[in-house]
């Protein structure tokens, strides 16, 4: 295959450095065009070329520079790459690889635990799909149009994509039907509001530009869903809560919804909203299956508030490969007061979910990140 995208792998193990070199070259649509033993020697060969490599993989816990201070120095230096951590860092050690998150990686890989389990079908698999989604060979979504300027707000659709794969042109045909909007009824300070978002990969980077310019005093609680396995999303509900005016919390079984308060699902469970008497509690279930491979999954958060009677619903849609949430959306389209927000193309890691939940029809408004939380704030007030 020609035009295969070069690839820099970075860990202090000749051992892993082989293994997923191995891997990647496997694959015709990549090769391993570079390697280096720490962080400061894959700093020099990023700043010698910025362009020469379509992604980076990157392990954190490493001699010299780690894996954080690789893209510290990345971030300071405004130098884009592509960088997917993989390390044993990224399960035993959350903290460190939401910040890596934070700083802009595109996504992570558990490194298993020993050269064995490295070498079974299921790393391989994980390593190639974030590789291929990274460097925009298998994004499974909607093919990327000409981005609009990050500056634009806009609701007009585009024309019909081209698609990657089966699944996401299956997923185009079920939600691209344009619902029949009614149109938004504005609603007092006394009515029952909820904002219920849902963001996926780069998700962590995005909610640092939403999160914290929300106010303490928001008139609504917040449910959200963000992608991400087991033991990570407490870490990344820690991290806001830590940059933010308004208070945001790991979701947990039977929390009562409040005012000025974010709840972020659980990784590895599914989140609803139910009603008990006069609260909206959330239930967490970390027995229920994965729907679409996940879990938690929006669409099952957005399906629960269906038979609610919240007055009016903010739903909020970020960046994300996929189009989780659409579906969820469009049956609170047909039976509730709802008004959408979504991201624009031009600020999105990956235009997945933004862009499928424009193309249905369901959209009132698309706005860059850094606009977001100005119109969640618009639509919802404060109390």
């Amino acid at each position: 295959m020609e035009n295969k995208k070069n690839i820099l792998v970075v860990d202090d193990s000749a051992l892993m450095r082989r293994l997923i070199s191995d891997i990647i070259n496997s694959d015709e649509r990549f090769q391993v065009s570079d390697l280096a033993m720490n962080g400061l020697e894959a700093f020099d060969l990023v700043t010698r070329d910025p362009r020469r490599y379509e992604a980076v993989l990157l392990d954190i816990n490493m001699p010299k520079m780690n894996g954080i201070q690789f893209l510290e120095q990345l971030d300071k230096m405004k130098i884009r790459q592509k960088v997917i951590v993989v390390s044993t860092l990224a399960k035993e050690g959350a903290a460190e690889t939401v910040r890596c998150l934070e700083l802009g990686a595109f996504d992570f890989v558990t490194k298993p635990d020993s050269y064995m389990e490295a070498r079974n079908l299921n790393f391989k698999q994980k390593l190639l799909a974030a590789l291929g989604v990274a460097t925009g060979v298998d994004i499974g979504i909607p093919a990327k149009e000409k981005a609009e300027p990050a500056s634009a707000v806009t609701t007009k659709p585009s024309a019909r994509p081209t698609f990657s794969s089966a699944a996401s042109r299956a997923l185009y045909d079920v939600t691209s039907a344009p619902a029949k909007r009614a149109a938004h009824r504005s609603v007092g300070s006394g009515a029952k509001k909820l904002v219920a978002l849902a963001c996926s990969t780069g998700g962590p980077k995005a909610l640092q530009s939403v999160i914290p310019k929300l106010p303490a005093q928001l008139d609504a609680p917040m449910v959200l869903v963000q992608h991400m396995p087991v033991g990570f999303t407490k870490s990344l509900a820690d991290r806001l809560n830590e940059m933010s005016a308004i208070h945001v919390k790991e979701a947990a079984e039977g929390d009562v919804l409040k005012k000025g308060t974010v709840y972020i699902a659980q990784g590895g469970s599914q989140m609803r909203i139910v009603r008990k008497g006069s609260d909206y509690v959330i239930t967490e279930n970390a027995n229920e299956p994965a729907r679409g491979g996940l879990k938690p999954c929006a669409d099952i958060m957005y399906e629960s508030l269906v038979d609610l009677d919240f007055d009016d619903i903010t739903c909020v849609v970020l960046t994300g490969m996929g189009g989780d949430g659409t579906l969820g959306i469009k049956q609170l389209n047909n039976k509730k007061n709802i008004y959408v927000i979504a991201q624009n193309e031009a600020t999105c890691t990956v235009y997945g979910m933004p862009r499928v939940v424009a193309e249905a029809g369901l959209v009132d408004e698309v706005v860059p990140l850094d606009a977001v939380a100005d119109a969640i704030t618009k639509n919802v007030g404060v109390h």
